[in-house]
């Protein structure tokens, strides 16, 4: 039974937690849950999924301060204007950041990323032309942007799907970025036949 393991090695559980916790994955499963209370409580799904989009980003720019607060999410060696050097040997038994070796900083560097789509998207919010226009731009913003910004990040335990050439995030980023793109041109073309 998988408890009896986990009750015998705790951090094997802890590992199995924090891999669910990755952005991604609450994105997902967040998503999940939404979908099946607007459907329970039969409310307008990608009005209010469009409402909610500028929000996910906001908080995503304050969460990926507790990234760097951690020492997580860190980012590869860097002897840049805007390195920074972990030294708490907390992080690194914790999350195995480097520690004494200047790195990116690209836990602030998604938290600038999430910002700026978070003012895009209240932008857009304002002059939205159908539902769910707001929502699936979100969705295709963030997977185009977490894909170019994975290139700077030296966490390898993040996972590969092709080692050293794409990481799991910026494969399901691909997968989300051709289904947000599908997505927006079918609401719209179906917006115009409805108007």
């Amino acid at each position: 039974m998988e408890w009896r393991r986990y009750a015998a090695n705790p951090k094997d559980l802890v590992e199995v937690l924090r891999s669910g916790g990755v952005f991604y994955g609450g994105l997902i499963a967040a998503t999940a849950v939404a979908i099946w209370y607007m459907r329970k409580h039969d409310l307008p799904g990608w009005r209010i999924a469009d409402m909610a989009a500028p929000s996910i980003a906001l908080g995503e720019a304050i969460g990926r301060w507790g990234c760097f607060a951690a020492g997580c999410c860190y980012g590869k060696e860097s002897h840049g204007p805007f390195a920074v050097t972990f030294t708490d040997p907390f992080a690194h038994e914790a999350v195995g950041t480097p520690l004494n070796v200047p790195l990116h900083p690209t836990q602030i560097y998604l938290s600038l990323n999430a910002l700026l789509i978070f003012l895009i998207l209240q932008w857009v919010y304002r002059r939205k032309t159908f539902d769910g226009e707001v929502f699936w731009l979100y969705v295709l913003l963030y997977a185009v942007t977490r894909g170019i910004l994975e290139t700077w990040r030296g966490d390898v335990v993040r996972g590969f799907v092709i080692p050293g050439l794409l990481s799991t995030s910026q494969f399901i980023g691909l997968l989300a970025a051709a289904l947000a793109g599908g997505m927006l041109f079918f609401l719209s073309r179906r917006s115009r036949a409805e108007a």
